[in-house]
């Protein structure tokens, strides 16, 4: 899969806040052609919590390898 057709973002929907969060994927968002908005394309509705965006997880791995969860104490 090439890098254009990558999504941007992973969408989840959260419900919780926090260690206690749960965190559903619910889809993926792609930026527009202009870099001026992204496509979302969402398999489910959720009815509560929220959508967060995150970049998908092989990508955030390498740009944060050494930043902790805001939850995480580092060094933990």
């Amino acid at each position: 899969m090439t890098e254009k057709h990558r999504p941007a973002f992973d969408a989840f929907v959260v419900d919780g806040d926090g260690k206690e969060a749960f965190w559903s994927k619910i889809g993926a968002a792609w930026p527009h052609d202009d870099g001026k908005g992204y496509n979302i394309q969402l398999t489910a509705i959720p009815v509560n919590g929220r959508i967060a965006l995150r970049l998908p997880r092989e990508r955030a791995q390498a740009d944060d390898k050494a930043k902790p969860l805001k939850w995480e104490k580092a060094g933990a």
